[in-house]
């Protein structure tokens, strides 16, 4: 279980302050966890930063987090260590992989309790894919990537991508403009190649023959202001036309909504694992906040404390149900305790703010003159 084993200094400074003796050369770190090697790291003396040639640093045996200096330092002196990658901030709310594997090991299994005899690795498998079902149902960990548009107008989903959230476009304020899909074009999953008499061609293997698909150039090289302006009705130009609309109620005209943007569109081609682009956002600078499967670093992969319970009855329910001499009755009672556990740790972590609410719906209330 997780508990706070930093002091104030090393987690708001991210790092650890040591005051010289007279003729000192060896400062024990005791971060958790320890630097893996001197890269990870920067010394100073008294705020001036050392080459790291000046001293060496033992991650790992009896002298591990030991920074050892060549020459003793003077009496006074303050050494500071400072992580090049600073550990993420609020960590104490969340569990780690290897916690929750060692306490489940602990709490569930041995003589005379649930699970009398069972692999760490089994744990481990069913934890996992615990945590990949709490990071979209329960705790919704969302990433956020910022990318400058190349020429190619594509950009690369994530490795942990599940489902994208919200894409924006970044003006010079930092201020976000939402993107939509545009729903009216596609990435083709393949082009077949064919001859002027629009007969297939085939690759010497009998293959067809696949080219770049039309639809995806023509959209990249699309004028989106002529794309808007495919929908406009040009006899809203047209006084009386305009009054003759306006006592039509139930009509539909003008320009369609979903195209009445200017912050540029995208498309999503899920087979290729690439986000395409409009034309119009080339250079520009995007945001994609999305959905991640909670499989990354062994920092990444985490459990927030309120889920604590309901990862530990979705371990127990998957390890029972997998066993095929395991009552029905007993699979259900289990499957019950982890939909219960689910569910309050859905509501713990619901962060539902009347304040924030209040303050939106106020906008609401606005008259807006026509």
């Amino acid at each position: 279980m997780a508990f706070i084993t930093q002091t104030n200094y090393q987690y708001y400074n991210t790092g650890q302050k040591f005051t010289a003796t007279a003729n000192q050369t060896q400062f024990l770190l005791t971060l958790d966890p320890l630097p893996t090697s001197k890269s990870k790291f920067n010394v100073f003396i008294n705020n001036v930063e050392v080459d790291d040639n000046l001293y060496t640093y033992t991650s790992s045996g009896n002298n591990a987090g030991k920074v050892i200096f060549s020459a003793g330092r003077a009496a006074g002196d303050i050494v500071q260590v400072t992580l090049s990658n600073p550990v993420i901030a609020g960590n104490y709310r969340y569990i780690s992989l290897n916690d929750i594997v060692g306490n489940f090991m602990v709490s569930y299994v041995g003589k005379d309790k649930i699970i009398p005899r069972i692999k760490r690795t089994d744990v481990l498998f069913h934890a996992k894919r615990g945590i990949q079902e709490f990071s979209y149902d329960i705790s919704k960990v969302e990433k956020i990537q910022e990318i400058e548009v190349p020429d190619s107008l594509a950009m690369v989903m994530p490795q942990d991508y599940v489902d994208y959230v919200q894409i924006s476009r970044i003006d010079a304020l930092g201020v976000e403009h939402h993107l939509y899909p545009a729903r009216l074009t596609s990435v083709p999953s393949e082009s077949i190649a064919q001859a002027g008499d629009y007969t297939y061609l085939f690759d010497d293997d009998d293959s067809l023959l696949k080219q770049t698909p039309a639809t995806q150039t023509r959209f990249k090289q699309a004028d989106m202001d002529n794309v808007t302006a495919t929908f406009i009705d040009d006899s809203l130009d047209d006084i009386d036309s305009l009054n003759a609309r306006a006592n039509e109620y139930g009509r539909r005209y003008g320009i369609n909504p979903e195209l009445a943007t200017r912050n540029g569109n995208f498309v999503i081609d899920e087979l290729s694992g690439k986000i395409h682009f409009s034309a119009d956002l080339v250079g520009k600078v995007i945001t994609l906040k999305y959905v991640s499967d909670g499989m990354g670093t062994d920092a990444e992969m985490r459990v927030h404390k309120f889920a604590e319970e309901a990862i530990y009855k979705h371990i127990v329910y998957a390890v029972m149900s997998a066993r095929a001499n395991s009552p029905e009755y007993v699979i259900a009672r289990y499957k019950r305790d982890r939909f219960s556990a689910m569910r309050n740790a859905k509501l713990r972590l619901s962060n539902i703010n009347p304040r924030e609410l209040a303050q939106v719906m106020r906008n609401k209330s606005k008259v807006i003159k026509h």
